[in-house]
């Protein structure tokens, strides 16, 4: 039978917690406990596994991480980052999905009370609940959300790119411009669409028409392309939140016998595996998407282990990328 960390501190006759500092070497521990405990483990054969050392510090080695939904391209890519990183910690992670639902109270406050820290997506949960947890002292790292007190929020930047990619279609002579799920499609999504206004109200040409989304993906995507498109008024270019909804447009188009990028242009953002792929292949703004895991992963890890207090936000860049839907060769 395998000793565990109790039997070590039954035979040295302490507890597990001084068993831990001893067998970690931090803390206080007299030599001579010390001792005691280190022939005890040798006597035993025991080597102590990351989740025995967690429970001797009132942890519970694992993290959490919550979603609106798995099924996107976007969060299996962000979702490979944080679980890499987290692995190379010695943690384990507790997926929490929405599933296009929408999560509950209860849901939420039982991944809490399993982990010791959590990253939440966007507005997977509400801002009351977040500062609830927040309040109470659970480590929180917000991706592309709202800024709540105390929390770590970790975004990419939209402002620049998304005002380089308007300029960019003004640039082919294209000045109807509609944004295909925003606003508000959250805070990203509603800084995309600022920047884009912004560029078109400098070069004098009309705002953009908005065109919300009560869902994402790419078949709810190609029933608004469809409306938005088979009106007398149709955009000359279609700027879309996400390369999901890129794909959609592009399916309705077709279905509509549009030549993209002829008759219409269309941009995503995201720059998933798909975007390359599509025909034509899709102008997009790429995100570092396993990058923004891996660095969240990182940022709950430091406010887990106390290596910092102070909650920060930070950015990480982004970058146009062109392909021929927008009408480039």
């Amino acid at each position: 039978m395998t000793a565990t960390i109790y039997d070590v501190a039954q035979r040295a006759g302490v507890g597990i917690a001084t068993v831990s500092r001893a067998l970690r070497g931090s803390g206080s521990v007299r030599p001579e406990t010390r001792e005691r405990i280190l022939r005890a483990a040798e006597e035993l054969h025991f080597t102590p596994s990351r989740l025995g050392v967690s429970l001797a510090q009132g942890r519970h080695a694992a993290n959490g991480i919550a979603f609106p939904n798995l099924s996107a391209p976007y969060y299996a890519e962000v979702l490979l980052g944080y679980e890499e990183v987290t692995s190379e910690l010695g943690r384990s992670v507790i997926i929490l999905s929405a599933g296009g639902r929408g999560v509950t109270p209860e849901q939420v406050r039982d991944l809490a009370g399993r982990v010791d820290g959590l990253v939440v997506h966007g507005r997977t949960v509400p801002a009351d609940l977040l500062a609830e947890l927040v309040d109470g002292g659970l480590p929180t790292v917000l991706l592309a959300g709202a800024p709540v007190a105390g929390a770590d929020l970790l975004t990419t930047e939209n402002t620049g790119s998304a005002r380089l990619l308007a300029e960019h279609l003004l640039g082919h002579g294209l000045r109807r411009l509609a944004f295909l799920g925003g606003p508000s499609g959250g805070p990203d999504v509603d800084e995309r669409w600022s920047a884009v206004a912004a560029a078109l109200a400098a070069a004098g040409a009309p705002p953009p028409r908005p065109a919300p989304l009560t869902e994402y993906g790419v078949a709810a995507a190609r029933r608004a392309a469809l409306d938005l498109l088979a009106g007398p008024d149709r955009p000359e270019a279609l700027v879309c939140a996400h390369d999901e909804v890129a794909l959609g447009a592009l399916a309705a188009a077709r279905e509509l016998g549009l030549d993209v990028p002829g008759d219409l242009a269309v941009t995503g953002w995201d720059d998933i595996m798909a975007a390359e792929h599509s025909w034509p292949p899709l102008t997009t703004v790429r995100q570092p998407l396993r990058l923004l895991g891996a660095t969240a992963a990182r940022a709950l890890d430091e406010l887990v282990s106390g290596a910092r207090t102070e909650p920060g936000h930070r950015i990480l860049p982004t970058e146009l990328v062109l392909r021929s839907s927008c009408g480039c060769r």
